[in-house]
């Protein structure tokens, strides 16, 4: 029965291998950043460094920071940005806090002289130690390492969780394959028990950012060594976009989180509440929750569910002109300065009509009555769902209003409101909605752009965007490409030149209406003093773009941002539509960060008072013993920072490689058997002590390799 299951599996692999397709990422130019969604993973990254466990996990693998709850960290988390950093890791990492605050309570604050802290620190590798130490720890974003969703991985790891595939029930999900595994690696794919790991009662998750992908720690490049048990999850597993719906409860869950920092409120009408929202009886008519239908789709399911999908409509068909609904949100209690509203909506009908965003403030007494505009939207006769972000800043408790108002007794038309989200953060710099997407991708050739109008960012730069729908080169026709330029401006006069230090960020948005949920893909990269971020004009190097009437300066970005296979997953397209944010952001404040850590206080009860120094070097610098990465019962011993792998005490083993070998006397001949099945210690036991007694005896040794010769 096992050797059909066996060969069962076999022609299993044999058809993953037919339909996964090995990329070759793009070769590296001065126009692509990065390899976008072909860059490296961390276990490639992390291949030479032997002594992390699980691929990227530094430390004891023996502790559990999920069941021991001593080992989870009190917010908000102190950290360090040491120097050793590069500029646009320093950027990732605020970009990946800002993520855990828009969707948990785990919050982060700098250090200031805390006992427990996290430093982030340029060292090889991406990793980090799991759970809190109670002493300075190390996560490492080394070179490569500089994307939001590498630093949300590594910063789950600090908070208490493992890999998605160590869980005790990962065989009914995915298949290991043992015989594909470089040598040396097989721990990697260790599973655990459910008292060493908790699931913390959730389902297996293929879409985890903490999964592996198909070829990790394989020794061919083209055949995996994870494949999952339902093949249509092969192209899912090891995602970096972002956190999954799944890593989000998990996290919320064993933090016991009730409520997360700074999302302030959002809606999508779908229940009868409509999210707390009030109609003003000072109004003329009043904003009715409309269902969904295939002439009228809302924005959240885009019509394609029957009896679901509900929006906000005000019919501006009827009545006088100047007539006006009000629809305010509930109270909101901010804790920050500044919040960004972002919401869809739709003027069908002539163009006038209008749609205009107030607050209404408390008046210095605790009544919500003062009243302020922010924002108003004149109809263009387009009647297509449209994106729109607002600044508020607001700092004591207030409601956001939507006023429709008919501009005219001609408008035939209704204005709709669709999925609003409110969040404590910053609006992005620029916001281009590439209508009619779908059709770009089946009409532009390769190599073919499409080029955005110029924004400006808020100090003033003004900047365009590329989009090569079918790829910058034919090689890569299967991705879109995406690049940043700088446009000449009207304020050029007055901006620094090159526009150095600067973080280019793009997001490619998943128009999932739970901004919780979202999984966009985001990608950075950080300006220097290259001609191309010099001022643009014809002297420069710019060239003449009649499309936005500017010099437009030289391009970098990605020839592989996101794969067609993937921009139709989720919601990247809707309503055939793609939405891309940028943002262009000065980074020179982050040049210097590091601050100097206070020294421990001494140990009173230590024995001696060098035992505090010890124990906090163990969490700064990881054991390379820990875990063992000897096979086959091997003992581990440190040697001048490095693993030095032996054999326990025994006069019929010898070490060979990265395996404890068993020497087996049979009547005939003397024979030395790999028993790596049959004798794999879990990582979990403890490491014997080493003694000079486990060094084979050089009769082994010589016996044995004479034996090897005679059999060749």
């Amino acid at each position: 029965m096992g050797f059909k299951v066996r060969w069962m599996k076999i022609g299993s692999l044999i058809v993953i291998l037919a339909v996964l397709k090995v990329q070759t990422a793009p070769a590296t130019t001065d126009d692509n950043a990065d390899d976008g969604e072909l860059r490296a993973d961390i276990p490639d990254i992390n291949k030479d460094l032997r002594h992390l466990f699980e691929g990227d996990i530094a430390g004891d693998s023996t502790r559990n920071a999920i069941l021991d709850e001593a080992r989870r960290w009190k917010f908000p988390i102190p950290y360090i940005l040491t120097d050793s950093l590069e500029l646009n890791a320093k950027g990732v990492i605020l970009q990946a806090f800002e993520e855990y605050r828009l969707r948990s309570c785990v919050d982060f604050k700098p250090y200031e002289g805390e006992a427990s802290y996290i430093s982030f620190t340029k060292l090889s590798g991406c990793w980090s130690f799991v759970g809190d130490d109670k002493y300075g720890q190390n996560v490492s974003i080394g070179a490569r390492c500089d994307t939001k969703a590498i630093v949300e991985h590594e910063l789950l790891h600090a908070l208490g969780f493992y890999h998605e595939q160590s869980r005790s029930d990962r065989d009914d999900y995915v298949n290991i394959w043992w015989d594909q595994i470089e040598e040396g690696m097989e721990h990697n794919f260790n599973k655990y028990d459910d008292d060493f790991i908790t699931d913390l009662n959730t389902p297996y998750d293929y879409e985890s950012i903490m999964h592996y992908r198909p070829l990790s720690f394989n020794k061919n490049e083209s055949i995996p060594t994870i494949t999952t048990t339902i093949p249509f999850f092969n192209d899912v597993i090891g995602q970096r976009l972002d956190f999954s719906a799944v890593d989000i409860t998990r996290l919320n869950h064993m933090y016991s989180c009730a409520n997360t920092h700074t999302l302030l409120d959002q809606c999508s009408f779908e229940l009868n509440n409509i999210c707390g929202m009030i109609q003003n009886e000072n109004d003329h008519t009043d904003w009715v929750q409309t269902l969904s239908t295939p002439a009228d789709p809302d924005q959240t399911l885009a019509g394609r569910c029957k009896d679901s999908g509900y929006f906000m409509k005000f019919d501006t068909s009827t009545g006088n002109a100047a007539n006006s609904a009000l629809l305010e949100s509930r109270i909101l209690y901010p804790k920050r300065h500044e919040q960004c509203l972002q919401f869809f909506y739709k003027m069908s009908g002539v163009a006038g009509d209008k749609l205009v965003i107030w607050v209404r403030m408390d008046d210095g007494t605790g009544t919500v009555r003062s009243v302020r505009k922010i924002h108003t939207i004149t109809g263009d006769g387009n009647d297509a769902w449209k994106i729109s972000h607002v600044t508020l800043k607001m700092s004591q408790k207030f409601r956001y209003i939507f006023q429709g108002i008919r501009g005219s007794k001609s408008s035939s038309g209704a204005i709709s409101l669709d999925d609003i989200t409110l969040s404590e953060t910053v609006c992005p710099n620029a916001v281009w909605q590439i209508h009619n997407f779908t059709g770009l991708l089946s009409s532009t050739p390769p190599g073919s752009p499409v080029k955005s109008p110029c924004f400006y960012n808020n100090e003033g730069y003004s900047f365009g965007i590329s989009i090569y729908p079918n790829g910058k080169d034919n090689v890569y026709r299967d991705y879109v490409g995406l690049f940043f330029y700088l446009c000449s401006g009207e304020n050029d006069v007055v901006m620094q030149w090159p526009a150095q230090n600067r973080q280019v960020t793009f997001v490619v948005m998943d128009q999932d209406p739970d901004v919780k949920m979202r999984m966009s893909s985001t990608r950075s990269f950080t300006t220097d003093v290259d001609k191309r971020w010099s001022k643009p004009t014809a002297t420069s190097g710019a060239v003449w773009n009649d499309d936005c009437n500017c010099y437009q300066g030289g391009e970098r970005g990605w020839s592989t941002f996101i794969s067609h296979k993937q921009i139709h997953k989720r919601s990247f397209i809707k309503n055939n539509d793609l939405i891309i944010f940028a943002d262009f952001n000065d980074l020179t404040h982050l040049i210097k960060t590091e601050v100097p850590v206070k020294p421990l206080p001494r140990n009173k009860d230590a024995e001696n008072p060098a035992e505090i120094i010890l124990e906090a070097s163990k969490s700064v610098y990881p054991d390379p013993c820990r875990p063992n990465p000897c096979l086959n019962g091997g003992v581990c011993v440190e040697r001048d920072g490095a693993a030095s792998c032996r054999c326990a005490s025994s006069q019929t083993s010898v070490y060979s490689g990265m395996r404890c070998e068993n020497v087996k006397i049979g009547r005939r001949i003397l024979q030395a058997s790999d028993t790596e099945r049959e004798l794999h210690v879990p990582m979990i036991k403890k490491v014997p002590s080493y003694s000079p007694a486990s060094t084979p005896s050089l009769f082994v040794v010589l016996t044995v390799w004479i034996v090897n010769v005679l059999l060749m």
